[in-house]
């Protein structure tokens, strides 16, 4: 299994989101499965990349919370249990991790 967590320079969420897919990662008994993080520096890498916005994680290429590719740096934002939020909760990525690996 390959993670990816893709986010812009400085984004805020990243680090929130890096510790809730470890966290969902260990759960789920995935404790050696690392976490990429790829920056996303220009448009043409938003383009290239399955990039709906900062942060995105990617399991196998594939976004956990698919939406519409962005081609440009912005944020995202994500529906969660308490709100908008700007990076998918624990459970929410557990939830998500399941489903691939059923």
């Amino acid at each position: 299994m390959k993670v990816e967590l893709l986010h812009i320079v400085d984004c805020p969420n990243t680090a929130s989101a890096e510790a809730n897919a470890r966290a969902a990662l260990d759960v789920l008994g995935l404790t050696a499965v690392p976490i990429q993080l790829v920056t996303i520096h220009t448009e043409v890498d938003a383009t290239n990349a399955q990039f709906a916005g900062s942060p995105t994680i990617l399991v196998d290429g594939v976004d956990l919370f698919p939406t519409t590719p962005v081609r440009s740096l912005a944020c995202r934002v994500y529906a969660t249990g308490k709100g908008f939020a700007g990076a998918p909760g624990q459970e929410q990525i557990e939830a998500a991790l399941r489903a691939r690996l059923d």
